[in-house]
């Protein structure tokens, strides 16, 4: 089940102007190039940023994501036909052939079950052809990331066109490692409507994500650090032989 800011219609609509700075995605493109891939299926593709990233340079992509919320999202945007926009899971994917398969952002940790997190490698191995590569990244345990998940590192007010403007802050609810789950607040100034979202996310130590790219049939190509924050994530790429 996605969270309340993908599924929530609401959330939904303002989730890109509340999180305007995708830098990180530009690292994926440049890779996507280097890996000489033409076609690119993205995992929990959300509101469709980094697809239609890939699409406006020429790349054919596939979106899949669980919240219909966010694929309307998606649909609603610019060029968005550049796009096969599929709402559902990795594992309900009809029959692809991709070169490059990724998992940008929160999307890997946001896999906390683990036999769901086996199905989803499973299916992306099926969807790559022999020698295409998985991308994604994962937060380095270690960083303790959620030390500052709290209202006074994350309090904004966002100005919207057509909303108006929206306050939001996260709140750590609970740390449970390997899970840690946290809450994100949302006041909207036009009508005062308070809205809230739950997430939770796993933190895998580098080797048990080694072993789980091994036990559904990759070989791990290498694990790079992410440019954009140096030192706190694993980027892992692995390929189907």
């Amino acid at each position: 089940m996605a969270d309340e800011i993908f599924t929530h219609p609401q959330l939904a609509a303002v989730y890109d102007p509340l999180d305007p700075d995708r830098g990180d995605l530009h690292a994926y493109l440049e890779l996507a190039r280097q890996l000489g891939a033409g076609r690119v299926l993205d995992i929990g593709c959300g509101t469709g940023v980094f697809a239609l990233l890939l699409a406006d340079h020429g790349f054919e992509v596939v979106g899949v994501d669980p919240a219909l919320a966010s694929i309307d999202v998606a649909r609603g945007k610019p060029h968005s036909e550049r796009v096969r926009w599929i709402c559902g899971d990795a594992t309900a994917l009809p029959p692809l052939e991709v070169d490059l398969v990724t998992m940008t952002a929160n999307v890997a940790q946001a896999i906390v079950d683990p036999p769901a997190w086996q199905r989803t490698l499973k299916a992306a191995h099926e969807a790559l052809r022999p020698g295409g590569h998985l991308v994604f990244e994962t937060r380095d345990p270690a960083r303790r990331a959620w030390e500052s998940w709290n209202r006074a590192a994350s309090y904004g007010v966002t100005k919207i066109p057509g909303v108006g403007a929206v306050e939001s802050w996260v709140d750590l609810v609970e740390v449970v490692r390997p899970l840690v789950t946290f809450r994100w607040n949302y006041v909207f100034a036009a009508d005062g409507r308070r809205l809230t979202s739950d997430s939770t996310l796993r933190f895998r130590e580098r080797q048990e994500v080694e072993t789980d790219l091994a036990a559904q049939g990759f070989v791990l190509s290498e694990v790079r650090d992410a440019p954009d924050r140096p030192g706190e994530e694993f980027v892992f790429v692995a390929q189907r032989p």
